[in-house]
This record gives C-alpha cells, structure tokens and sequence, in this order.
C-alpha cells in the first residue's frame, strides 16, 4: 500500500512539473523546434526533464539584463533625422536598418587598422597598454596564462602600479572552467578581474551554456581593439606553436571607440555591478580617419539576435557579391534560406571556411546546411592549416562586418558578441585581399559520401543548438 501510494504520489509530482514546464515553455519559447523538443523531453523524462529544463531551458540572463537596464552606465539613441540621408549610397537603407536595431549612430572620422594573428596584434596591443594614463579595459573569451598570457599580465600589473584604471573580464568558460590561470595571476597581483557568469555553485550552473565571446580592449576611451583574436600563444605562428591559429583583430581609433567603452562598461556593469562613467573612460574623441563603423552587440539579453539581423539585413541588400570567411559554420537556418536566395538572384555568394576546424562535430553537421547551399548556386572554398579563425563578411565590396561573432547558432543566439559594421570601399578591399582560396566543395562530393557519413553528419546537425 505504501509502494502505492508513493507510485501516485510521484506521477502526480511528475505531471505537475510537466504541465508547468510545458506553460512556460508555450509562453517563452519563440521555435517551435525547441518548444516541442524540451515538451518531449519533459514529459518523457520524469523529473530529470523538469532539471534540465529549469538548468539550462530558462534564460535568467534575459530577466538580469531588464534588472540592470535602467543602471546602464551610458546609452546612444540613433539620430532619425539621420534616416534619409547619404541618398547616392546604396547601403544606405541598410545603415538605417542597423541604426533601428541597435539604437546606435553610424561614427563616421574613423580610422581602422588591420592587424593579422598574434604576430602583429600583441605588439600592438600591448603597446597600447604601456601607453595609457587613465584606463584600460580588456575583455577576452580565451586568456592563457601561458608565455604570451604573461606578457600581457605583467603589463595590466605595471598599468595598475602608475595608477591607471584597469579593468579585466575574462570569460568563466573558456578561459577554463575549473582553473584558470590568468585570472588567479591578475587577481594575485591586485588587478581588478572578473570572470564572466562564473560560479561552482549548483544554482549558478544554469549560467555554464552562456558566455562571453567578445575579444576587447579598451585604452583611455580612444583607442581600441576589437575582432577575433584570443590571448594565447597558438595565436604567434612565428613561434610555429604545435596547433597554429590564424586571426584577424583590429586597432581604431575615433569617435566609434566611445561605442567599444561603453560596449566593455555594460557588460563590467553586469557582471560586478560597478559603473564606470567617469572622464577616464568617456572623454571627447577628435576624429582619426575618413571610416563610418558602428557597434552591433547580441546576447541572450536585451540585445539578443542583433548580429543574426544584421547579417540578414546585409545579405537582402546585396546587388552584386557576398563574402563571408568564417571559422564554424551552422547557422539558423533563416540565415542560409538568405544566402540561398541572394545567390538565386544572381549575388555572386563565397563561403570561406577551413577544410577542418577544431571541433570535428561541428564540421560533420555543417555539411547538411553546405548541400543547400551548394544547390542554390553558392561557392564554398575549404582553407588547408593553418586553422583559420577570422570572422569577416564583405557585402558588395563597400560594406563589412567583423568582429567576434562565428556563423554558428552559438554565436548568434547564446553567446555575448560583438561586431563592428564599416563602411568603406579601400576597408573593404584590405579585407578581401586577406581571403584566402582553398579547394571548392561541391555536390558530387556530398553525393559521394557514404551513407554512414551522412548519417553521422545528420545526427550531428541535431546538436546545433549547442555546437
């Protein structure tokens, strides 16, 4: 009897949870792949669905951001009057667009700086860092403790000794969730460090699918440093490391930078809870140069999707080539109905990616979405080693888009990214002349693969939501 009882007692528990996971999930949940999925899962797992779901299901990032918002340390409106302007500009609706979407001026007296792999962006970087007076702030996904960690340690410690405001925010995942090095090295030596929504507590592991993907640096609220690059020795291929990367990052310099600091501001505001809006992060910033550039930020908070919507934005309003240099590649699948018909309409579509990257799951799902791709009319080329890392995409040779964010549904939907518009057709031609030809796929090649290939490559496209 008392098995019985006990028996009811649980079923009874169980539908309870389920028909309060499945309110939520009817309420929240905007996919309807995912809805169903985590309904499945929920009703056809007792219990464990119910802790799976409140684990990682509900985005509490989302319901922090609106905590937050109104503490931001500092915020742009775009100019409308702005709308109807630079009419002999084809993209100048899409400026507009992204002006609607993020809230944010197009900075025009821009000046941006190209900087290849570790080899000529920690010189670089570092310099900047020597030279500050008043603040630096550095946001970072991957930072090593290892040679090329060290140097940029000792630098933030010796900035911290002339008296400069030093901030460091390292991600609590990639940085390693367990140990991370660099962080017990800043905080030793009594730098201001964070790691992003980090925490071993049970309560806080919700928080572990979430991270800080944005590559940042911030110098006296002038100068920064933005694109793809992690803080790592595998980034210096002079050095031949055992597994080479090779990036691209950016210096800049101009009125955009005030964007980047206050891009850095919000996310230290986040995490700590400390406001940084004194003069030594927003000061008055003289022109540097002739480039329009404009931040994009996303996150699974108030700015969630803005990347994915931009590059939206962009391949609509291409009339005549698309190139997009990614290191993974499985996006939403809006984002590849889009490239398929940009390249319908006769848009000359190029996809470089490597020819293996370093998440082999990753590369056999991507064939799925590719063989659409393919059969649309786009062109994919697979770059030999070195492991290539850079995220660019050059819209009708005048209009990029570079920065942090892969072309992964992680990056665009999980992830806190940021990414930088420019407009300019001598910038856009720096970029496509770093684009590097590799062999073409093409669809004899898919149809070639054996079955158990393609299955393999199937099942994996199924784990894209956490890829």
């Amino acid at each position: 009897m008392t098995f019985s009882f006990s028996a009811v007692s649980a079923t009874l528990l169980h539908i309870a949870i389920a028909l309060a996971v499945t309110v939520h999930v009817l309420l929240y949940k905007r996919s309807v792949g995912a809805a169903i999925a985590w309904m499945g899962i929920v009703w056809l797992s007792p219990f464990v669905g119910g802790v799976l779901y409140l684990s990682f299901g509900i985005n509490r990032v989302k319901r922090r951001a609106r905590r937050l918002r109104n503490e931001r340390s500092h915020l742009f409106i775009v100019d409308e009057a702005s709308a109807g302007a630079g009419p002999a500009d084809p993209m100048s609706p899409l400026e507009h667009a992204i002006g609607r979407l993020t809230g944010l001026p197009m900075e025009s007296g821009n000046e941006v700086e190209v900087l290849r792999s570790g080899d000529e962006t920690y010189p670089s970087m570092l310099a900047a860092i020597d030279g500050t007076t008043m603040s630096i702030g550095l946001s970072t996904y991957i930072f090593r403790g290892d040679e090329e960690g060290t140097k940029f340690i000792d630098a933030l410690v010796r900035a911290v000794g002339r008296g400069v405001e030093v901030r460091v925010l390292i991600d609590g995942v990639g940085s390693g969730y367990f140990w991370s090095g660099a962080y017990l090295k800043l905080r030793a030596a009594g730098v201001p460090v964070a790691r992003f929504l980090h925490s071993y507590f049970p309560w806080r592991m919700p928080f572990v699918n979430l991270r800080n993907h944005r590559k940042l640096l911030v110098v006296d609220g002038r100068v920064g440093f933005a694109g793809g690059i992690n803080i790592g020795a595998e980034n210096v291929l002079a050095r031949d490391p055992p597994h080479p990367v090779r990036d691209t990052h950016f210096r800049l310099e101009g009125p955009v930078v005030e964007q980047l600091t206050e891009a850095f501001a919000d996310d230290w505001l986040f995490v700590t809870g400390e406001k940084l809006m004194n003069a030594s992060w927003f000061g008055s910033i003289e022109p540097a140069g002739a480039i329009g550039a404009r931040v994009i930020t996303s996150g699974p908070d108030e700015d969630i999707e803005q990347i994915e919507f931009a590059a939206i934005h962009a391949i609509s309003c291409a009339r005549r080539s698309i190139r997009i240099v990614t290191p993974y590649f499985l996006p939403p699948e809006i984002l590849t109905v889009a490239l398929s018909l940009a390249a319908m309409r006769g848009v000359v579509v190029d996809l470089y990616m490597p020819e293996h990257s370093n998440h082999f799951v990753l590369d056999w799902a991507r064939r799925v979405p590719l063989r659409a791709l393919l059969e649309a009319g786009c062109r994919i080329s697979l770059s030999p080693a070195p492991f290539e890392h850079s995220k660019l995409m050059v819209v009708d040779d005048g209009w990029s888009l570079i920065g942090s964010a892969n072309w992964d549904t992680r990056s665009f939907r999980l992830n806190f990214e940021l990414d930088i518009e420019v407009h300019g057709a001598d910038f856009a031609t720096r970029l496509a002349g770093l684009i590097r030809e590799g062999r073409r796929l093409t669809l004899g090649e898919l149809d070639n693969e054996p079955i158990l290939f393609r299955l393999r490559n199937s099942a994996a496209r199924l784990l894209q939501p956490y890829l």
